[in-house]
């Protein structure tokens, strides 16, 4: 699937309604909009990554990014024990 395509990039430019709980540099943060879990966030980086296949040296930080921004929002939102 190419980026144009992708719902997440669109997500991230935009171009796709969604409510974002978090944001940063090199990542978003949204509700599922079919949650199957009380809490159902999304965390997606800002950079088009298809697949782990496709991670490069310099995706490193985004998926650091990506880790540390799971675990805030778990405290966040009360579920950071469970």
């Amino acid at each position: 699937m190419e980026e144009t395509e992708c719902i997440f990039c669109r997500i991230v430019r935009g171009e796709s309604p969604a409510k974002l709980v978090y944001e940063e540099k090199n990542l978003v943060a949204f509700n599922d909009i079919k949650p199957h879990a009380p809490v159902h966030i999304l965390l997606v980086p800002k950079k088009h990554i298809r697949s782990i296949n496709d991670l490069e040296e310099e995706d490193r930080s985004v998926l650091a990014d990506l880790v540390f921004a799971a675990k805030r929002l778990a405290v966040e939102q009360g579920i950071a024990k469970t």
